[in-house]
């Protein structure tokens, strides 16, 4: 049943507000939100700092990394969801869908950059054992100029469903202390990475063909616990795949759109495997990534790329 969005606190209404709690991060310093200005239950903006350097999505204070804007949303809607609309803190966000579109040439030149989100939700569908489901588009700048769009379905969980949900991986020491420890990763050139530790891919057993590798000690891709592979490490997955095809040439991954299916396991083995490259509408190479584990799939993305600024 749909329904209106909950009620947002008054504080809400600021300009200023502290929101740096509300963005899923542990280590405040990875937190982009600085503010939060709501304009009615289905209208927020929310503002953002990118830094200059940024040890992962910005590394060589070149270019920012496509990610970076996907994160950007990512937390801008955790702080709307939370902050902005209500939603307890202890229900547990999952993505569902992901449709990201970003101006390969807003990401040039990695330099300290006033980001803004507009975010438009849907009206909410609130199911009847308390989870809460959202669609949401979001329009993006970076100092005025337009930088990218996306569209995003996700769940907000109460606690108990979630454990309900999570089965055997409900209890999250017992979940991370299962973990498997991470293989030893592919070379960081390939993937367009220079230090090893960011690099999210294992050797596969076939061309085309990885495993997923997940460092849980990694402080920005794992900045806190979780009983499960986060997507933002599946995403940077796929990506780093698609970068290892196209190997020599450097690509730019702007147009991402990803399917979640079911959640990926830290005790399983998950292949990363990449399909045959075609082209889109606009004459970029394009190229569908799939994430299997326990021989089903748990996720799919489609990426178009550009050649990487030279």
């Amino acid at each position: 049943m749909a329904s209106r969005t909950t009620k947002a606190p008054a504080d809400c209404a600021t300009a200023d507000i502290a929101v740096k709690h509300y963005a899923g991060k542990t280590n405040l310093a990875e937190v982009l939100v600085t503010k939060l200005r709501r304009l009615d239950d289905d209208t927020h903006i929310v503002a953002l700092h990118w830094p200059g350097t940024h040890a992962f999505y910005a590394p060589a204070a070149q270019d920012y990394r496509p990610l970076l804007f996907i994160e950007s949303v990512r937390q801008s809607l955790a702080v709307i969801s939370y902050k902005g609309l209500g939603v307890p803190i202890e229900y547990r966000m999952s993505w569902e869908f992901l449709a990201s579109d970003v101006a390969g040439a807003a990401l040039r030149g990695a330099a300290p950059a006033s980001v803004e989100v507009n975010v438009t939700l849907e009206p909410v569908t609130r199911r009847k054992l308390g989870s809460v489901r959202f669609s949401a588009h979001a329009h993006a700048t970076r100092d005025g100029t337009p930088l990218g769009t996306a569209r995003v379905n996700y769940t907000a969980h109460p606690p108990a469903l979630y454990k309900r949900l999570r089965g055997r991986s409900a209890d999250l020491a017992q979940a991370r202390a299962r973990a498997l420890p991470p293989a030893p990763p592919i070379a960081a050139a390939l993937v367009g990475r220079t230090s090893e530790r960011d690099v999210v891919l294992a050797p596969g057993d076939a061309p085309r063909r990885w495993l997923l590798r997940a460092d849980t000690t990694h402080p920005i891709l794992f900045d806190h616990p979780h009983d499960h592979i986060p997507g933002m490490v599946l995403l940077e997955a796929a990506c780093q795949a698609v970068q290892a095809d196209a190997a020599p040439e450097h690509i730019t991954p702007v147009v991402v759109t990803s399917s979640f299916f079911r959640y990926v396991e830290l005790d399983l083995p998950c292949s990363i495997i990449t399909g045959s490259v075609d082209t889109d509408e606009r004459g970029r190479r394009r190229q569908t990534v799939s994430g299997v584990q326990a021989d089903k799939v748990a996720f799919t993305v489609v990426i178009a790329s550009e050649p990487a600024a030279t």
